[in-house]
């Protein structure tokens, strides 16, 4: 079978999780209303509790799952403190989703670089002047940030900010879910190692 075209009905077939999960996507694109390539990403602090949030995956491959942030953020400092992280895509319109965790790495500053100038100019703005995560003074005190930045660019290039750049969660394992009558679901699960990709059924 060539998994790169894979279709719903090859799910149990499939035995490499980014080719399934490439289809997957694909589809969500077409029956999500907004953002198929929503993500949460769980992190742990430093005292063991976790935290999750809502980001957008901004690319995959072989090599993982790669998203964008402030690295000062809370979610950026958590990352940075055991290098270990998780995600889950829920497709509510596709009955689906796919969760899958393992070590992370940062983007090289080529890749950070490039996506980073793809960016609207105001979120380029925004990523200097926004000191993610940590406490602001007000509405208006963000503002002004914003206006002190747009008057020190002016018309003319954007760099990335040194404390802004991405994440890639690279997957020890990649679940599968897909809804079924009576909770009898699908689950199958994609396990790496060192000669490949396995994979195992689980119970719903």
């Amino acid at each position: 079978m060539d998994e790169t075209t894979l279709t719903s009905g090859d799910f149990a077939a499939a035995q490499n999780p980014f080719h399934l999960f490439g289809t997957w996507l694909a589809e969500a694109a077409v029956s999500e209303i907004n953002d198929p390539n929503a993500v949460a990403v769980a992190t742990v602090d430093a005292n063991g509790l976790p935290n999750v949030r809502m980001v957008l995956l901004k690319d995959f491959d072989e090599a993982g799952f790669v998203f964008y942030t402030n690295y000062e953020s809370a979610k950026g400092r958590e990352v940075q403190s055991n290098w270990k992280a998780a995600m889950v895509f829920h497709w509510k319109s596709l009955r689906r989703q796919v969760r899958l965790r393992g070590p992370v790495e940062s983007v090289t500053a080529s890749e950070a670089d490039t996506y980073f100038a793809s960016r609207p100019r105001g979120s380029r703005i925004a990523a200097w002047a926004s000191q993610q995560s940590r406490p602001l003074e007000s509405k208006e005190a963000l503002e002004r940030e914003v206006a002190r930045y747009e008057e020190q660019f002016g018309n003319g290039e954007i760099p990335r900010p040194p404390h802004w750049s991405g994440f890639r969660i690279v997957p020890e394992t990649v679940e599968f879910w897909h809804d079924r009558p009576y909770r009898l679901h699908e689950r199958i699960v994609f396990s790496r190692a060192a000669s490949g990709w396995s994979k195992q059924r689980l119970n719903p």
